[in-house]
């Protein structure tokens, strides 16, 4: 079924737009929770939903990487890298033959966020420790590159929402990590909105991207992370930790709900 880009497309824009303006104060894209509004509210199919998300992280993300344009070519930025980037191309071949049932979908995107909502909520309430040491080794650097890439090649994101709270829980600084973190989410992005592509012309059903839909939300969230960046200054950040972490929660409950029926 062909997406109804005039009846739906402002409405992408718009989601875009706010999300990214609510979630690039604390250094994450914003997919996350895209994606559960291109399921319920936009009707994009599975599994082409999340190319369509891998998309939005790819319009979207440059916005934010310039502010960062002098930070990107560290080591933890390689890191990253050389693990993300297989890992969600095996993602991507594990949603499509694998789940590609919209129930095991919904149930895997609620295990996913739930004990992603009730980390933000638990680093929101309590006072952050300073970052110090050396941090995880390169080798459990690359290895947990590799797990967040095939999650995030299943469930559309590009990995720096996850890899992001866990390496500063590890005791790096959040402006060594958030570089790091946003490079990793577009070029990952990249690479599986290219491999989904690439599985659309080897499997049945809707695989490939909307590719409409995912330019006109990532559009928008071109411009709400453009302006998250500079309203982040004038923000609590615990506050805004917080209210992601809720969201992320009653969104699984209401994922895991739906999925076991």
């Amino acid at each position: 079924m062909a997406w109804d880009a005039w009846g739906t497309g402002p409405a992408g824009f718009l989601a875009g737009l706010l999300i990214a303006t609510v979630t690039s104060p604390v250094g994450v894209s914003g997919a996350v929770f895209l994606l559960p509004v291109q399921l319920s509210v936009l009707g994009v199919p599975n599994p082409a939903v999340t190319p369509t998300n891998l998309l939005f992280n790819i319009v979207s993300g440059p916005g934010a990487l310039a502010r960062y344009r002098d930070r990107l070519s560290g080591p933890l930025t390689r890191l990253l890298i050389a693990g993300t980037l297989p890992g969600v191309v095996i993602g991507a071949i594990v949603r499509v033959h694998v789940v590609p049932g919209p129930d095991v979908f919904r149930i895997l995107v609620g295990l996913f966020l739930l004990p992603l909502g009730v980390w933000l909520c638990v680093r929101a309430a309590r006072r952050p420790a300073e970052p110090g040491g050396s941090g995880p080794s390169p080798r459990f650097t690359t290895a947990l590159a590799l797990g967040v890439g095939v999650v995030g090649g299943v469930y559309g994101i590009g990995g720096g929402s996850i890899l992001g709270p866990i390496l500063v829980g590890r005791g790096l600084p959040v402006a060594t990590v958030a570089p790091a973190a946003l490079a990793s989410t577009f070029l990952t992005s990249v690479v599986g909105a290219l491999t989904y592509a690439v599985l659309s012309f080897t499997a049945e059903g809707d695989i490939a991207p909307v590719w409409s839909l995912g330019l006109l939300c990532g559009l928008g969230g071109l411009i709400g992370g453009y302006l998250g960046a500079r309203l982040q200054p004038h923000l609590p950040e615990r506050a805004l930790r917080l209210i992601l972490g809720l969201l992320a929660s009653v969104l699984a409950v209401l994922y895991l709900i739906q999925g076991l029926r």
